[in-house]
């Protein structure tokens, strides 16, 4: 099977049938799976999946399990030679999957691959070739992390390694909308970290790619179009604790040199890592 597509829902019943629509067509060309992983929605979304797409898999959680676990259960029951971690309030353009699964076959050595994402209004969502929102850059230059990722846009904006719109290049951190992984790569460096609960999941694994040798694409020549409506209120308890715990968890993995820990299976890893230039 080439491609095994996963979405982690909560409550995105109507966003998520458009979602499953959007990309039921352009799956035309090669085998695939859909999986749905449900976070205990309330909203009527398993009731419409069992109803209008009874070929898909759905896996259902009795509680809200999280993104990164949440993916985790997809990705361990699925069996593309890609996996796809796809937002449920994204509408993927027709030939996106084609061209995407293009580019990875001809570019072996890629691990991963994000494209240009615009938001319902057609404008560019700039977190498409940087991965990273303003607070987590801003977190990043506080504790002098941005010399490690220097292909995140984190200072000079004249710096040639600055990606642009429609340049495909070689980034290190894949924006969480639309990461298609390479399963040989999962296998060696391991699933996402579950304790990376709502945020920050994306920019781990991108990183433990890079360690490993890998190279992460920004690939613009085709596009999704994400709602971004699974964004929390800023001010919520459950946010600033999801969002900024995901920070500590980050430098405390990283910065701090802890032991190295293995959870279900996935090495952590200490870090140490050039970019090629």
């Amino acid at each position: 099977m080439k491609l095994s597509v996963i979405i982690v829902n909560h409550n995105h019943c109507d966003l998520l049938k458009i979602a499953l629509n959007s990309l039921i067509k352009a799956t035309k060309s090669f085998d695939y799976e859909l999986i749905i992983v449900d976070n205990a929605s309330t909203d009527n979304s398993v009731e419409m999946l069992a109803a209008e797409y009874p070929d898909l898999r759905l896996l259902t959680n009795a509680v809200d399990e999280g993104v990164a676990k949440g993916s985790n259960q997809g990705i361990e029951v699925s069996r593309g030679e890609y996996v796809l971690l796809v937002n449920a309030d994204t509408i993927c353009g027709k030939e996106t999957l084609d061209k995407v699964i293009d580019f990875m076959d001809v570019h072996v050595d890629a691990s991963g691959l994000g494209v240009r994402m615009l938001g319902p209004q057609g404008s560019f969502l700039p977190e498409s070739n940087r991965g990273l929102t303003k607070p987590w850059m801003a977190f990043f230059k506080l504790i002098g992390f941005g010399k490690n990722l220097p292909k995140t846009r984190l200072s000079n904006r004249n710096h040639k390694v600055w990606v642009e719109e429609f340049q495909t290049s070689e980034i290190d951190i894949l924006a969480d909308g639309f990461m298609l992984i390479r399963r040989s790569v999962l296998n060696e460096v391991g699933l996402l970290d579950e304790r990376f609960v709502q945020y920050g999941h994306n920019i781990d694994l991108s990183y433990r790619m890079r360690l490993h040798g890998f190279k992460n694409y920004y690939f613009p020549k085709t596009y999704i179009i994400n709602f971004k409506s699974q964004n929390q209120p800023k001010f919520s308890w459950h946010y600033i604790k999801s969002f900024y715990g995901a920070m500590l968890i980050f430098a405390a993995k990283y910065l701090f040199k802890l032991p190295e820990i293995k959870i279900e299976g996935m090495q952590l890893y200490p870090a140490k890592y050039e970019v090629e230039q």
